[in-house]
């Protein structure tokens, strides 16, 4: 009998029921772990700088306005060479209504990425990250166009001339895991303006062909990114390539696939055989296609507070296993990894202990696995999750 219980037991301590598929599995804890690394006190940039083609290859984080000046910003400087501007390039904040522009966040990153000699891709896409005057039930179609398109106009103007700017997102959130159009809502929260104002005869919202429209003729020096959400929905990605070889066959500029790869412990994503597998796919067809890879927002919400050991090394691999998929592909096109963030700033609410860095700056276990997986070239994924 106590044979049989201490066998419950471990059962139990090794694996429970993921709440989104009854047939899949999260490991709580790794039964086979990996020998501990060895530290790697490199920096990210030396790593990369060193160990592989920087014109194809990059790996880098997002800074927020609010941490020029700051600790964390010495924290990117001697890490990371490639930039990205968490909100700072966005509608909502540099011309969110009529008459109202604001340019000094966008001019500060400028500004730093032209000092600091960092790449910069430019995030500011049209899509459901807009302003509450945008999303107010009463707005007009007429007023919507005017707005978008003042606002992507000026600011391919802004950013075509800059040398550091290498690529700009321009649509976002466009569709959603069931593969059909996000659209607006009643009220103010979450939801996709835009949409409203119609689609063409074929079915492709106005606003995503016209965001490439203007972009092809305002930024032709910069790379143009389709960017995306959700998880490894075949159905949603489905729709992503057929409007991507749409909009590509009528002429238009787009050079780049993004996928923003937010990523929970609570759901089966990174850590699971066929969502790398059909991540590994569409890399492939990002290729094939001549379109590079963006990994765009990468990060880990955590469910502990605080997090075990065990979840950190969860974390880890959930990390890692994305950056291996890239390494692997890396000989067939342009890869990027970009982390949504350096530091679990603000309240636990807030992070939910989702980026590579603590509260204080610390490295966590992902930026150790993150380094040996950059300095090893290591593409063999560590799954976890059935």
């Amino acid at each position: 009998m106590k044979n049989l219980l201490t066998k419950f037991l471990i059962v139990l301590l090794f694996t429970s029921c993921s709440g989104d598929s009854e047939d899949s599995t999260i490991v709580t804890k790794d039964p086979d772990p990996d020998p501990i690394p060895v530290k790697i006190t490199d920096p990210f940039k030396k790593l990369i700088s060193e160990g592989y083609n920087t014109d194809t290859f990059k790996f880098g984080a997002t800074l927020n306005f609010f941490q020029f000046n700051t600790n964390v910003e010495t924290l990117f400087l001697k890490e990371f060479d490639y930039l990205v501007a968490e909100n700072s390039f966005k509608q909502t904040i540099v011309h969110p209504e009529p008459n109202v522009w604001n340019w000094e966040r966008a001019d500060a990153f400028l500004d730093f990425a032209n000092k600091n000699n960092l790449q910069l891709r430019v995030h500011g896409p049209i899509g459901p990250q807009s302003s509450n005057w945008a999303k107010t039930d009463s707005r007009t179609k007429d007023e919507l166009i005017k707005n978008y398109e003042e606002f992507l106009t000026e600011l391919c103007k802004k950013i075509n001339s800059e040398e550091n700017v290498k690529w700009m997102d321009v649509v976002n959130e466009t569709i959603d895991k069931e593969g059909k159009w996000t659209i607006e809502k009643m009220g103010t929260d979450y939801q996709n303006p835009w949409t409203q104002i119609g689609n063409n005869e074929d079915g492709i919202p106005l606003y995503i062909i016209r965001s490439f429209e203007i972009a092809k003729e305002y930024a032709p020096n910069v790379s143009l990114v389709f960017n995306q959400h959700q998880g490894m929905q075949p159905v949603m990605w489905d729709k992503v390539k057929e409007t991507i070889l749409y909009l590509k066959n009528k002429g238009l500029k787009i050079d780049g696939l993004g996928w923003q790869s937010h990523l929970r412990d609570n759901v089966i994503m990174s850590l699971n055989k066929e969502n790398i597998d059909y991540l590994m796919s569409l890399i492939d067809w990002a290729h094939q296609n001549d379109l590079d890879f963006h990994v765009t927002e990468i990060d880990y919400k955590m469910t502990g507070d605080p997090p075990t050991s065990s979840e950190y090394e969860r974390q880890a691999n959930g990390y890692s296993n994305i950056l291996k998929a890239l390494i692997a592909k890396r000989d067939s096109g342009v890869v990027t990894f970009n982390t949504w963030g350096v530091y679990d700033k603000n309240e636990v609410s807030e992070h939910q202990y989702k980026y590579i860095y603590d509260s204080n700056l610390n490295p966590k276990k992902a930026v150790d696995l993150l380094k040996s997986t950059l300095k090893n070239k290591n593409t063999t994924p560590k799954y976890l999750d059935n």
